[in-house]
């Protein structure tokens, strides 16, 4: 599988050279991750002026500077985003973040000072296997600093990052999560990435097989292309959610990133956001419930302000669809990046599935 089609049936859509969300140009992306708690922490470090928003459906979130993104509001460009695991622990990996941003000088300037505005949101994975008896003070502010300053273009996926200690639904208990991207470019030469922490209640994968739900949106066999899944509907609408009946509120959670280097303003930004959920309910079955926190930050790299023309509705709509199924692959390739490692409570798709 190749490419994709548009909306209006033509063969145009390509994965971006890296099939990053780096593809968007502008950004970077830099992961940490600390072996003995199996947990870590993402930035997404912007290197250009930009636009941002960002839309909550999930029932149980975590977020900081998330109020400043709405559209009625004054902040228009933020420095990063962090994606961090740790629940309410791991908020702290923004300090972290902005501690490194700083030592670069980046920030907005106010008498002087420099502040890195950095919004940020959190999974829960503190029931993952890992070693969370860390005393006072957690390591999350450290990891963050680290993930700051590790930002480059390209950098690796599955267990890494924020998406280090994920799990998700699956076959028995469930199966590992993993921090997953993906990029798409247009007919008209605009990208869109993605950039997600899977750590969802729901599964990634139809009933009990090991295909993905993201399937028909695959592109260059970036997760095993091995298609659809054929099986009967009642298997295929079963709820294959995490730890079946031990349900906790806020255990779960996927959080991610939408980007582009379209020229959109703040309530656009929104818009793609909205739209880009539309991917978490096409890779994950269920998604946005009661015990997810699921969050998308949008961003664009291009500047709304020196547009020459409003973008047409055709085109925001195309734009809302690739955002959708760049999501979807995003999720897919996090989950079937991800490795195992001593202690896991989950194994990894390729071991579940006996792929290796």
């Amino acid at each position: 599988m190749k490419s994709c089609r548009a909306i209006d049936g033509t063969d145009v859509l390509k994965p971006g050279p890296l099939n990053l969300i780096t593809d968007v140009a502008g950004l970077r992306v830099g992961n940490a991750s600390n072996d003995k708690i199996k947990s870590g922490t993402t930035a997404l470090v912007c290197d250009v002026e930009n636009t941002a928003s960002v839309h909550v459906m999930g029932g149980a979130p975590g977020s900081r500077e998330t109020d400043l993104l709405s559209p009625e509001n004054t902040v228009q460009s933020v420095d990063a985003f962090v994606l961090s695991g740790g629940s309410a622990f791991g908020l702290d990996a923004a300090n972290g973040a902005q501690a490194a941003l700083l030592e670069q000088g980046k920030g907005f300037e106010i008498h002087g000072l420099r502040i890195p505005i950095i919004p940020s949101a959190i999974v829960f994975d503190l029931t993952n296997g890992g070693d969370k008896d860390w005393g006072t003070s957690a390591p999350y502010r450290e990891l963050g600093y680290q993930a700051a300053d590790n930002a480059a273009q390209t950098f690796e996926l599955g267990s890494q990052g924020a998406g280090f200690g994920a799990l998700t639904g699956g076959p028995g208990l469930g199966i590992k999560g993993g921090l997953g991207s993906a990029s798409t470019v247009m007919r008209n030469g605009t990208t869109i990435g993605a950039l997600v922490a899977v750590n969802a209640l729901g599964a990634p994968t139809v009933g009990e097989s090991k295909h993905f739900w993201a399937a028909p949106f695959e592109m260059d066999d970036e997760f095993g292309g091995l298609g659809p899944a054929n099986v009967p509907c009642h298997e295929s609408r079963a709820t294959r959610i995490k730890f079946r009946d031990n349900q906790s509120q806020g255990a779960n959670t996927t959080i991610g990133i939408i980007a582009t280097d379209a020229p959109l303003t703040k309530a656009e930004c929104k818009r793609l956001a909205i739209a880009a959920h539309d991917g978490f309910a096409r890779a994950l079955w269920p998604a946005h419930t009661p015990l997810d926190g699921d969050l998308i930050f949008a961003v664009s790299t291009g500047n709304a302000k020196q547009r020459e023309q409003e973008l047409s509705v055709g085109e925001l709509i195309e734009m809302s669809a690739i955002a959708a199924s760049t999501m979807s692959r995003a999720i897919a390739r996090g989950v079937y990046e991800a490795a195992d490692h001593e202690g896991d409570l989950f194994p990894s798709w390729a071991k579940a599935f006996n792929t290796n």
